[in-house]
């Protein structure tokens, strides 16, 4: 049987196209952001403090190298089309990930029963920053403008999901089992629930993305759709270097293929402002994000089950 998490997305679009009037409260979307970060950032916590993995730091490395090379390898093919600001941006978009992708496939292997390393949410929390930026170091080569470093450091390192998730993951590492068990039926047995409610209200959001997308062009639509099974594949590449369980493959997978509209429009506003803050958003929400709910997660799944 499908699981039902992603179906509530595709709830939220038809709410939006049918123009059914259908939102969430503002702080409640808010709090349930804050929620979910929190959570993920907790159980990978927990399972690193009770992990003896011998190469959690040597992952980590390969992380942190995986979510620099993305943009690198997609940036040639959007200054195929677009200016250099822009192909940056959109680089960096691809480059940096989706934590709610990543709960979504976290969520679909657990109804499965599929075990995953516990460290999968330091590796997550590693990959958002690298991708931003190697993006603004490929806005600014041969530019004349130079990045604000400091004011640009700050805004990835302080970001909301950044500090919420790798706060999550020190608390429950410091905490550990024991520490976390009295809240575990909050941020553990409430966790699927509330994951839903956020994905229908992502559903409307992505839904009234779609008008921007269509002014940005089938060539953006195509990639949005064709560069996450690319990513991947190189993403499965990595697993492999790892040596990760096959529902680590998944969700490093997953990771490699999703596209940040949390993280990266915010930071590449800041570095590189000259940008269409539009099309990263856009393609991201609307077009990759949907993707890898609906057809990429089954397809990481099937596919590393094959490959591995």
């Amino acid at each position: 049987m499908p699981d039902a998490v992603p179906f509530f997305f595709a709830l939220g679009v038809l709410g939006s196209l049918l123009k059914s009037g259908l939102r969430l409260p503002a702080a409640v979307f808010e709090t349930l952001s804050i929620y979910l970060l929190l959570a993920i950032g907790l159980k990978g916590g927990v399972e690193i403090a009770a992990s003896t993995a011998p190469g959690l730091w040597r992952d980590a490395l390969l992380a942190v190298g995986l979510g620099a090379l993305i943009p690198l390898l997609v940036y040639p093919l959007f200054r195929f089309r677009f200016q250099r600001p822009d192909a940056a941006s959109l680089a960096a978009h691809f480059g940096s990930v989706s934590i709610v992708t990543f709960a979504v496939a976290s969520a679909v292997l657990a109804g499965k029963g599929i075990e995953f390393e516990g460290h999968m949410a330091l590796l997550a929390a590693l990959m958002e920053a690298p991708a931003l930026l190697v993006g603004t170091l490929l806005a600014r080569l041969g530019g004349p403008q130079k990045p604000d470093w400091g004011k640009l450091l700050h805004e990835v390192g302080a970001n909301k999901s950044v500090l919420l998730l790798a706060g999550g993951i020190a608390i429950g590492w410091l905490a550990g089992p024991q520490g976390v068990a009295p809240i575990a039926p909050v941020f553990v047995g409430l966790f699927k629930g509330a994951l839903c409610l956020f994905l229908l209200e992502m559903g409307l959001l992505a839904a009234d993305r779609l008008p921007e997308l269509k002014k940005a062009g089938a060539f953006l639509i195509g990639c949005g759709i064709a560069l996450p099974p690319a990513l991947a594949a190189v993403g499965w590449a990595a697993a492999q270097a790892m040596g990760l369980s096959p529902g680590g493959t998944v969700l490093l997978m997953t990771l490699a293929a999703s596209a940040s509209y949390i993280a990266a429009p915010t930071a590449m506003r800041i570095a590189v402002p000259e940008a269409n803050p539009a099309l990263g958003i856009a393609v991201a929400l609307a077009i990759t994000f949907p993707f890898n709910l609906l057809l990429g997660i089954p397809l990481y799944q099937w596919s590393a089950g094959v490959l591995g």
